[in-house]
């Protein structure tokens, strides 16, 4: 079967799904971070799916869904509409909005190597 692009309506089903399991802090965040789903570029991976679904900002990181991976991102942008970095993770979203509240509360993003950028 081939990958095809997921839908919006697909998409709000896993942004509620995941807005169930996140804790009163987490939801207080995302309620502030959370955007409308709009489509995003980021070349190469998403130009064959017509770009990525952004659904997050807060300062120059969005919070963006993988629909080649499966699961919910974070990463930089420089230019409104376009993710820099590409990441594959398959997290869920309440995972990805904790990673960014964690990095708001420490003052830099903590890789998944450990490492504080």
């Amino acid at each position: 079967m081939a990958w095809k692009p997921i839908s919006e309506a697909e998409l709000w089903d896993k942004i509620v799904a995941g807005e169930t399991r996140m804790s009163i802090g987490q939801r207080y965040f995302w309620e502030a971070i959370r955007i409308a789903p709009e489509r995003w570029t980021q070349h190469p991976y998403g130009n064959a799916g017509g770009g990525f679904w952004a659904i997050g900002i807060i300062g120059r990181t969005v919070v963006w869904f993988n629909d080649i991976e499966d699961g919910f991102n974070r990463s930089t942008y420089r230019q409104y509409g376009k993710i820099e970095d590409y990441f594959c993770n398959q997290d869920e979203l309440e995972i990805t909005v904790q990673r960014v509240l964690e990095s708001v509360m420490i003052g830099c993003d903590v890789t998944y190597d450990g490492i504080c950028r």
